[in-house]
């Protein structure tokens, strides 16, 4: 196993969002394709909207999308605590060292200290924000009650710059006027972002940090930490975010953007994975990866600079390439909780099943899709009313009766045969063929749109096709006294 390590460090807040997979895959895709370590820790110290089910959610969406991590939560490791609250004495550790080396200090200044300079700085009229300068920065006298609640902040130059060179963005430079003394720990010990990811990443020994552009802001202090902390630097991969159609930030109000939505309408984890992965990274004018491909030609340089904008007719159409590469059988027994939902049970060997899946497969791209296609096979015939309303009349009614007769006299009862047999019929009678196919069509399967006829009929099998195709003349027949 390299040296490379890398982590993924959500928050469990809610649901996985897809940009945060992003983020996710590609780290992991490093680390495979690196032979490294993939860590996975929860960033939990936001007390109010941080829960137990949240955590679970984000380890079911890892999951289910096979993002398999080596450490973590479930799985341990020799860096653990891998939940950020459990680990209060590291960062408390930590704090005092940096205490002792000059480069933070014990801040007691109250928040009506704080917000009276944030008010006398507005009535200045100047267009430079707010920047909180501690009076207890360079103080050495204690304060009056050594025990009144305060922060730990970092005492952070005024003058340089901060450089780094970014895997993604290129050379970064921040200077060190536009920051202020960031809070490391709050009076309840729990750490900042920049503080707890600097110490987590540090000693579980992450080699390279990947996350949102959001989080270039946040470097500078990290890497002055680092450096305050005497520890390596890793390399930093800034990714641009996942944007809506329209170029705003991505919401439900544009799209499904929690994992396990992904999974609750029939998409598979490669074709989601496939278009998370392109969202942002290229190679060539190549479009459908195998995860195996992917892990073996991820690179940081190929990750381009500019946002990436969500797709719903791609994504699902990167979907419906890789349904497509399923191997029937596998296919078929992914399709079984969808058809349960539908009220259906069926073994993973049906035969019917399985004889039905290669013509579905073509015309479907989710699970969903797939179950819905599959239901008038394995259940009675439910009829779309403008196809009933068109083609089950009085006129088609004979022809329908015909049909069943000559179908049920056809053996062996299979497409090929089928098809000649029915034509040599419609030929000998001079029937055309629309006379006879989307009556038929609808009288098997209650639907415009269907797979092929004889394709049908043979899934079907003989008892069922005959049974539907006279019911459905019978209906016919009726029409037109209906409407008189």
């Amino acid at each position: 196993m390299s040296d490379v390590r890398v982590r993924f460090a959500p928050s469990p807040t809610g649901y996985l969002h897809i940009g945060g997979v992003r983020t996710a895959l590609y780290s992991w895709l490093w680390a495979r394709r690196q032979g490294g370590s993939f860590i996975l820790r929860i960033e939990d110290t936001d007390r109010e909207r941080s829960t137990d089910e949240s955590i679970q959610i984000v380890l079911e969406s890892m999951r289910w999308l096979g993002l398999d991590w080596d450490e973590g939560p479930a799985v341990g490791g020799a860096h653990g605590p891998y939940v950020q609250s459990e680990r209060l004495h590291i960062y408390a550790e930590f704090a005092e060292r940096l205490i002792a080396s000059g480069h933070a200090y014990r801040c007691y200044a109250t928040k009506e200290e704080i917000a009276a300079a944030r008010e006398a700085h507005q009535k200045t009229g100047t267009k430079q924000g707010f920047r909180f300068e501690s009076p207890w920065r360079d103080r050495t006298d204690p304060p009056a009650d050594p025990n009144v609640r305060h922060v730990i902040r970092f005492r952070a130059p005024h003058t340089g710059a901060t450089r780094w060179d970014d895997a993604v963005k290129g050379t970064i430079e921040i200077q060190h006027a536009t920051l202020q003394d960031f809070i490391l720990l709050r009076p309840d010990g729990m750490p900042l972002y920049n503080f707890g990811c600097v110490v987590d990443d540090l000693t579980m020994g992450v080699t390279l940090v990947a996350r949102g552009d959001d989080h270039v802001i946040n470097t500078a202090p990290q890497i002055l930490l680092y450096e305050a902390l005497g520890a390596r630097v890793p390399e930093f991969a800034h990714m641009p975010m996942v944007l809506a159609p329209n170029g705003e930030k991505l919401s439900k109000r544009h799209a499904a953007v929690g994992v396990l939505e992904y999974r609750d309408m029939g998409y598979l984890p490669d074709g989601v994975i496939n278009y998370l992965a392109r969202l942002g990274w290229s190679y060539g004018d190549q479009e459908i990866f195998t995860r195996r491909e992917l892990i073996e030609r991820f690179s940081w340089d190929r990750v381009g600079s500019t946002a990436g904008r969500y797709d719903g007719k791609k994504f699902l159409h990167v979907e419906a390439e890789h349904l497509r590469m399923l191997p029937d059988d596998e296919l078929a027994r992914l399709t079984l909780p969808f058809l349960g939902k539908l009220g259906i049970d069926l073994a993973p060997d049906d035969p019917a099943l399985l004889k039905a899946i290669p013509y579905i497969k073509p015309r479907a791209s989710t699970l969903v899709e797939v179950a819905e296609a599959l239901d008038y096979f394995f259940r009675d015939v439910v009829f779309e009313d403008k196809g009933k309303r068109k083609f089950l009349v009085p006129d088609n009614a004979d022809n329908l009766r015909r049909l069943a007769d000559v179908v049920d006299a056809i053996e062996p009862f299979e497409a090929e045969t089928l098809e000649s047999a029915v034509k040599a019929w419609m030929e000998r009678d001079e029937l055309p063929m629309k006379k006879v196919a989307q009556p038929a069509r609808v009288a098997m399967t209650g639907r415009t749109r269907s797979p092929g006829l004889f394709e049908v009929m043979e899934v079907l099998g003989k008892p069922k096709t005959v049974e539907r195709l006279r019911a459905a003349a019978e209906i016919a027949s009726l029409a037109g006294a209906a409407s008189t």
